[in-house]
């Protein structure tokens, strides 16, 4: 859960329709919060809004994909199409291959694909009106780190071998220094994946409460005086709007640079000498 800034979170809302607090009513939809409760296999589980969405990042890819791999092989296919074909390439030719090698690279295309285009889909669907960011809560973005982690360990120990691969973690050092240089590495190797969940999470959680932050002054300055919180509005929403662009852009980098990252992190693993 986000947390909301004092002043506005306990500001009281002037209507008699219902308690909470006038952030919460007109913002709450935004934050993470339970839907439901299903059952299966005689497990209860929670329905969460972030699964919502995390959901509909995965229909968009494939409703999305549908026709790409058809139009490539024709040579023609609509815009969209062609963009998104271009995508799959600039990840493929200068992201995957050039860390990974052709062979494990290729190997490895699908999972960094889908995690570009998943990560993707979630940030864009936090900036569609009513929508949630689900990689602003930390548990989505560690489920991500951890599943870039285990590819990190299983697949440095199929491609070096499983007694290779923890050797290679320490350089040629003296013998003395090799189990403080060990642990040293070891805490390196764990501290890449929480690396990758803070910085998705704590850039798609700022952007989002900075634009809050302009819209919850506007509501602030209200509740004190109605004057004051129409003559702040335009510069609330102006503000607003720029930020919501930038979230666009940052949208797309965050989504690169967290494949850009796991690929390199991969790749230490797999081709520790290069």
């Amino acid at each position: 859960m986000i947390p909301l800034p004092v002043p506005i979170a306990t500001a009281a809302l002037p209507s008699e329709g219902g308690g909470g607090s006038i952030f919460e009513r007109l913002f709450g939809h935004v934050f993470p919060h339970t839907l439901g409760r299903v059952e299966l296999f005689g497990v209860e589980l929670e329905w969460y809004s972030l699964t919502l969405f995390q959901l509909a990042a995965v229909a968009l890819i494939l409703v999305a994909f549908a026709g790409v791999a058809r139009a490539v092989r024709s040579g023609g296919g609509n815009a969209v199409q062609r963009a998104l074909a271009g995508f799959v390439g600039f990840i493929r030719e200068e992201m995957v291959h050039p860390y990974l090698g052709r062979e494990d690279g290729d190997r490895l295309l699908p999972l960094f694909l889908a995690l570009f285009f998943f990560i993707l889909g979630q940030n864009l669907f936090g900036l569609l009106p009513g929508g949630a960011t689900a990689t602003a809560s930390v548990y989505v973005s560690a489920a991500l780190a951890l599943l870039v982690f285990l590819v990190m360990i299983v697949g440095g120990m199929v491609v070096q071998g499983p007694v290779k691969f923890w050797a290679n973690l320490v350089p040629h050092v003296p013998g003395p220094l090799w189990p403080l240089m060990f642990v040293i590495e070891l805490i390196g190797l764990c501290v890449k994946p929480f690396a990758l969940t803070v910085r998705l999470t704590a850039n798609m959680m700022g952007g989002h409460l900075v634009l809050l932050s302009f819209l919850g002054l506007i509501l602030y300055f209200g509740s004190m005086n109605a004057v004051a919180g129409w003559a702040f509005a335009p510069v609330g929403i102006g503000l607003s709007v720029f930020i919501m662009i930038i979230e666009g852009f940052v949208a797309l980098l965050q989504a690169y640079i967290f494949t850009l990252l796991s690929i390199i992190f991969v790749g230490m693993c797999l081709h520790p000498d290069h």
